[in-house]
This record gives structure tokens, sequence and C-alpha cells, in this order.
């Protein structure tokens, strides 16, 4: 069964932070909210973990996973950001957007695209994500949870959590409810971005396209 922190939503209890972050050093897989929808996440350099988070979410390893950065500068790390990209992100950062780059050398194969070479990152406008992006000093992985039992809606948080007891090691409850709300998309591998779907902040995006 997961363990689960309780943690305020607003100002994260620096102790449960540290609790979470030597959880996913050790290999853990949570269950945790973001400025969008609950995520499925694991440190990114864990691949035994990177691989559990692929099976709890039947992902195949020709699929990329988004991951989530602290910061621009955080991205620079582990994407090629031409100018045109980063006059763009720079206006959306932090949000609830999902970026499209080519990957360097510091993300691992098994997160990105094979053939493209390409990978998905985020800059979460949450507390709670970048106390322990902070804490952590490396990306997290951040794929969306579904409501597995299609139960539609949700009475309650605690019936989401009861459905990834059994498959997480770990969840987050910062008192938020699940939502449906998910990122929008943009992939920045050319000089014109393609919006590849219209979540969260595309109406503020679409401003700067």
């Amino acid at each position: 069964m997961a363990h689960i922190y309780t943690i305020h939503a607003q100002n994260p209890q620096p102790r449960i932070v540290e609790q979470i972050k030597a959880h996913l050093e050790s290999g853990a897989v949570i269950l945790y909210p973001t400025d969008t929808v609950y995520a499925i996440g694991c440190d990114l350099r864990v691949k035994s973990a990177v691989q559990k988070v692929r099976q709890i979410k039947q992902i195949a390893d020709d699929k990329p996973l988004t991951f989530l950065c602290s910061s621009l500068r955080n991205i620079a790390q582990y994407a090629v950001v031409n100018d045109a990209a980063y006059r763009l992100m720079k206006h959306c950062i932090p949000g609830p957007y999902t970026f499209i780059l080519p990957a360097t050398k510091l993300v691992p194969k098994l997160v990105m695209n094979p053939k493209r070479k390409t990978t998905g990152i985020r800059v979460p406008n949450h507390p709670i994500c970048q106390a322990l992006l902070t804490a952590l000093g490396t990306p997290i992985i951040s794929t969306s949870a579904p409501n597995l039992k299609k139960i539609m809606p949700l009475s309650s948080r605690i019936e989401f959590f009861e459905q990834y007891h059994p498959w997480v090691d770990g969840i987050i409850d910062d008192g938020s409810e699940p939502g449906e709300d998910v990122s929008t998309i943009v992939d920045l591998t050319d000089d014109q971005p393609l919006v590849i779907r219209e979540g969260l902040g595309w109406d503020h995006l679409n401003n700067w396209l």
C-alpha cells in the first residue's frame, strides 16, 4: 500500500518535502498534484522507477514521457532551446504548458522519443512541485493520472487515491480534488511552434503565437 504524505498546498512543510525526496531517490513512484491534473512520477534518474511508471500507464517504450523542470534555465540543461522557443517559453513559464523539445544527453533514453530524440518538459506553477524539484535537484517524471475505474464523476480525492494504492509507492495529499484540465502541448522542435493540444492556458499562449 502507498504511503500517504499529507502536506500544505501553499506552504509545503520542509520536513515532509525531505521525506518525499528521500522516497523518490530510493526509487519510489508517487501520485502527486500539479497545476493541471494529478500526475504519476518519479526521479528522472532512477531507471527502475521510470519503467514502473510506464507499466502503470501502459506506455510503450517508444512513447516519450514528460518531466518537470524547475525553471527555463533548468530546461536548457535537458533540451535544446532555440531563440524562437526561448522567446515563447519565457512568457508562459511557469504554467500549464508542455513543450516538446530536442533532448540533450542528460535525458535518459527510456524517457525520450527514440526516433525523434525529443522530450516533453513542463515548468509547473505549483508550490509542492517546485519544492520537490528544488529539494531533489533533478527533474521529476510527470504523466497524467487517469481515473482508473472510469467513475464519473469521482466523489472525492480519497476515492481517487484508493484506485492508486496498489500501484504507487507514495501519494501526496494537499487537500485538492482531482481535476480534468490538462496542459496545453506545443511542439517547439522547429522554428514555427505547432500546437498539439489546447488545454489550460491556451488563451494566454495564443497571444504570443
